[in-house]
């Protein structure tokens, strides 16, 4: 990531117990000792869901104004991340700068996504009900790596009031509630093992989680 510039990357724990965040304090200060874009890393000292720690990490940073997160697993590759920074680096040259980014696991020409069929369906799944239950027509809401302005993340913030899994659908319909323009970005994706997410238990779950939203954001949809 040194070749974009004026980039730093923040590593944070979510209140993870035993000595797993000495080991990920140890492990990040290995490699801030050649890689000065690095941060020290952020410690919650309790879990507070996968939302909780992103806007944790972004409310860290001061003087960013673009704040970006991505899923720890390497899933989207860091290559992958670059040019999704590039990109919107590029549209805001030509005055597109207030857009968010979403990455998005879009099989097309050029791109490579590989994911468990189970996963697949549980994805498109829950898209569906996204996109029916809320009338917004996103592809993929839940792809682990966003780029949002900080300027959209200071108006919207107070409205963020879902930490858990649905926490990406709660800031896309912030986003477009304040009428930020939301970029869908097609990236190389690939199936890391460790995922606990089953098609039918799941399923219900996710639908409650949409319906909450629904009801929370039904002033727009």
């Amino acid at each position: 990531m040194q070749q974009l510039g004026g980039v730093s990357i923040l590593a944070v724990d979510d209140g993870s117990g035993g000595d797993e965040p000495e080991r990920l304090c140890a492990l990040i200060d290995e490699f801030r000792i050649h890689f000065p874009f690095l941060r020290p890393t952020l410690q919650l000292p309790e879990n507070i869901g996968k939302g909780g720690t992103v806007y944790a990490g972004w409310q860290a940073h001061d003087n960013e104004n673009w704040l970006m997160f991505a899923d720890a697993d390497g899933a989207v590759p860091a290559r992958e991340i670059a040019r999704l920074i590039r990109s919107a680096r590029a549209e805001s040259s030509l005055g597109l700068h207030n857009h968010a980014w979403f990455a998005s696991r879009i099989k097309m020409l050029g791109r490579n996504v590989r994911r468990l069929l189970h996963r697949h369906l549980v994805g498109r799944v829950y898209a569906t009900l996204v996109s029916e239950l809320l009338h917004v027509p996103v592809y993929d809401s839940q792809c682990g790596c966003k780029l949002v302005p900080r300027s959209a993340f200071e108006q919207i913030s107070p409205m963020l009031t879902t930490s858990g899994f649905a926490f990406d659908v709660d800031l896309m319909m912030a986003l477009v509630h304040t009428q930020v323009p939301i970029v869908e970005f097609p990236v190389d994706w690939t199936e890391i093992p460790g995922g606990k997410i089953h098609l039918f238990r799941d399923s219900f779950r996710m639908f409650r989680d949409v319906w909450r939203l629904r009801s929370k954001w039904s002033s727009i949809v």
